[in-house]
């Protein structure tokens, strides 16, 4: 399964709210994300017409009825992606970075998808070293709460890749963090490659319509091709 890198540009059509970043932590300027830009109302008489709410744009001429929306092509232009191994599998994003940059890609890939109108409880992010803050913080409180918020599925959720209890979402953005080879012993090597080798097809299998994976591409298709 193979990954090729690409840079996070993800195009959604909703707007949404944005993640806050952890404490201590200062948030990386989010990419802007390409779509289409706002419609001026129809004039009247004419049927109403889809708009991005709270973006004014400067007024245009009377186009007429508005016709109904083509039918979307199957080859319209798309960011390359891996093959997913069947045409119903979830789109797959390679985001690189260090082992040590994975966490702050995963955050603005969440920063992207929320400002492209994704809704937070749509989206999962898993790390496969240390957790993310934000999961370390709820934790403190007890299991019962922190779990009690995936099942409530109105926020963001935060998880270890290889934990059990971890539930499926529409996107699943998975931190590649749990080490660097240049600094690691070759058994620490070893037992984060397990782990990636895992929490990649675990993160697959959970992920419902887009998987994006944020780490180092060279380290990573060699740990998936060494474990295929």
């Amino acid at each position: 399964m193979p990954l090729i890198p690409e840079e996070p540009q993800i195009h959604e059509s909703v707007p949404g709210p944005r993640a806050t970043p952890a404490a201590g932590r200062t948030a990386p300027t989010p990419r802007p994300v390409p779509g289409p830009g706002p419609r001026p109302a129809p004039p009247r008489g004419a049927p109403a017409s889809s708009a991005r709410p709270g973006k004014p744009g400067p007024a245009a001429p009377s186009r007429g009825p508005v016709p109904a929306p083509p039918v979307q092509r199957t080859d319209s232009p798309q960011p390359p992606v891996a093959p997913t191994g069947t045409a119903a599998g979830p789109q797959l994003q390679l985001i690189p970075a260090p082992a040590g940059g994975a966490l702050d890609a995963a955050d603005e890939a969440v920063d992207l998808l929320l400002d492209s109108g994704r809704p937070p409880g749509e989206i999962l992010v898993l790390t496969t070293g240390e957790n993310h803050p934000w999961a370390t913080h709820e934790l403190s409180f007890g299991a019962a709460s922190y779990w009690a918020q995936q099942d409530a599925a109105d926020d963001v959720f935060y998880a270890d890749a290889g934990a059990e209890r971890v539930t499926g979402r529409p996107v699943v953005v998975v931190a590649v963090n749990d080490g660097d080879a240049a600094n690691d012993g070759d058994a620490a090597n070893d037992a984060n490659d397990d782990a990636t080798a895992r929490a990649l097809p675990a993160a697959l299998a959970r992920a419902g319509a887009l998987l994006i994976v944020c780490g180092d591409p060279e380290r990573i298709n060699a740990v998936l091709g060494a474990h295929a």
